[in-house]
């Protein structure tokens, strides 16, 4: 099987010049998810508001999602990356003038929601179908490197390790007072800039799609219809509904590890948030394994995998030493990774064939995300209604076992099925 997966045609060096891009923009993204935490911590905002930080991050994800697929698909794809990073750059730009965290965070997420569906269509577009897993496998390997090293610059940058920058008169904190957070807010802005100005001169791929009109009305329409098209297909249906699950329970566990270490560890946000890095370490294994063991007609008889991944999350109950904890973190991240590659792939692959690669992205993104906002709401309320953490971690775990063994059974007469060109 590995050597057929070896024989698969190069990925050539505009696909590793998106790689790049792709790691530098989510270690900026990553790092800043912290310390706007540590910004709402800093302004003694309620903790509920934790959540709603990634709720508005992802919400325009979802509200954007009928206009990013055309979007992409109308313009060159590594132009449109460029534009969505410099606004990204300006949005971030907004905090050290003060700007709220909750509002800055979800204006980067504007430019965020038009970067995603440029960023996997151009990977789409670049590479050939046989060797799409191998070059998702690569693109999710860099990408949660790029989370855990982002999560432990974060965790670095909101720590007093950090120069004191705030005679600068930039970011006022609580009642006017300067605020520490300042140089983190630059370091973010670096390397938002860096993605920005590697996006120039992106490779075109050449891919040119028919014209679609674009009236409001007629866009969702068209997105409607490429939603039932993406979700009526045995397979695509199939890893869609996998992927918005496991992206919106990875968005969840993400803030339930971080509150679960601040309270059960007693770790302050820079250490917890080193802590929360170690999932992502797993799921790049796991990503790596994937890619190099698992060809795309297996990926629909992985979903056992989901059901175990979920019945592990409540062993965090059971432990009480941060060795531990970081072991059991890169073994459910392992899981994830080798479970959401081929998913991801497949997914991939069936709405290139069935749409086209700019639009079936946002579809893909626009269910993705609209799982990940779900969750995070859900996840909100809790917390703003005083939910323990031990009840947390025991519910999650069981609503993602649940939600996945009803995927499995309800999918399971497309289980053999083999993906036309892979």
């Amino acid at each position: 099987m590995s050597d057929s997966l070896d024989r698969s045609p190069p990925l050539g060096a505009a696909f590793y010049r998106v790689l790049f891009v792709q790691l530098l923009s989510t270690l900026a993204d990553n790092a800043f998810l912290i310390v706007a935490i540590a910004r709402v911590i800093e302004l003694a905002g309620a903790p509920w508001l934790i959540p709603i930080l990634k709720v508005s991050a992802t919400f325009f994800y979802v509200a954007l999602a009928p206009f990013v697929g055309p979007v992409a698909d109308a313009f060159p794809k590594g132009r449109v990356m460029l534009a969505s990073n410099a606004f990204k750059c300006s949005a971030i730009a907004l905090m050290l003038l003060g700007l709220d965290p909750v509002l800055t965070i979800g204006l980067a997420g504007v430019g965020a929601a038009f970067y995603a569906p440029a960023k996997y269509g151009l990977v789409t577009e670049l590479v050939p179908g046989s060797a799409l897993v191998r070059a998702n496998g690569y693109f999710e390997a860099v990408t949660v490197c790029a989370v855990v090293f982002g999560v432990v610059l974060g965790g670095f940058l909101v720590s007093q390790g950090m120069p004191d920058l705030a005679g600068w008169g930039w970011m006022p904190g609580l009642n006017g007072a300067p605020s520490r957070l300042t140089a983190g807010v630059l370091v973010v802005l670096g390397l938002h800039a860096g993605a920005t100005l590697l996006s120039w001169g992106l490779a075109d791929s050449r891919a040119r799609y028919a014209p679609r009109p674009w009236h409001l009305a007629d866009l969702w329409r068209s997105f409607l219809q490429e939603n039932r098209i993406l979700w009526g297909d045995a397979l695509g249906g199939l890893s869609m509904a996998v992927t918005t699950l496991l992206w919106g329970a990875g968005a969840t566990l993400q803030l339930v590890v971080l509150r679960w270490a601040t309270e059960a560890l007693t770790l302050p946000l820079s250490q917890a948030s080193y802590l929360q890095g170690m999932s992502a370490v797993g799921i790049v294994a796991g990503a790596a394994m994937a890619s190099r063991w698992i060809a795309m007609r297996q990926a629909a008889r992985l979903l056992p995998m989901g059901v175990a991944l979920g019945l592990s999350i409540p062993m965090l109950l059971f432990v009480n030493t941060v060795p531990t904890a970081a072991l059991l973190l890169v073994c459910v991240g392992a899981m994830a990774g080798f479970f959401v590659v081929p998913m991801n792939a497949l997914l991939q692959l069936r709405g290139c064939t069935l749409l086209t690669a700019g639009r079936s992205v946002a579809v893909q993104g626009c269910n993705e995300n609209a799982g990940m906002l779900l969750m995070l709401v859900i996840y909100a309320a809790a917390t703003a209604a005083g939910i323990s953490v031990s009840a947390l971690v025991l519910g999650f775990g069981a609503s993602v076992s649940a939600a996945m063994a009803l995927v499995w059974y309800a999918k399971r007469h497309h289980l053999d099925l083999t993906p036309p060109g892979a």
